[in-house]
């Protein structure tokens, strides 16, 4: 199994958190969810950290069958649909979105 994740590196805009949350569970996840080939879809809430470690307020991470799934998946329409409204999330927040693939331990 492989694992995509993508980690929201920096800070939701002060006031905003209950509407950035609400427009990832409403606008985001139904698209994650929609990805082709997808397995599982976690969406994480950051809820505390330990001193000095980078700030993730947010990470999805989507589980796949294998390499070929993903690649799959990153070329199907409803993953450019999420881009675009990726970047209507992104004006509640200021940083930048990292990826790393993973393959899960068996």
């Amino acid at each position: 199994m492989i694992v995509r994740q993508a980690l929201f590196d920096g800070t939701i805009h002060a006031g905003r958190e209950a509407e950035f949350r609400r427009f990832v569970s409403e606008r985001l996840m139904p698209m994650w969810r929609r990805f082709v080939g997808v397995r599982r879809v976690e969406v994480m809430f950051a809820l505390e950290r330990d001193e000095g470690a980078p700030s993730y307020p947010l990470v999805l991470a989507m589980t796949f069958d294998d390499a070929a799934a993903l690649t799959e998946a990153l070329n199907a329409p409803v993953r450019f649909e999420s881009r675009a409204e990726t970047g209507e999330l992104m004006k509640m927040f200021d940083g930048w979105i990292h990826h790393h693939v993973f393959e899960l331990a068996e």
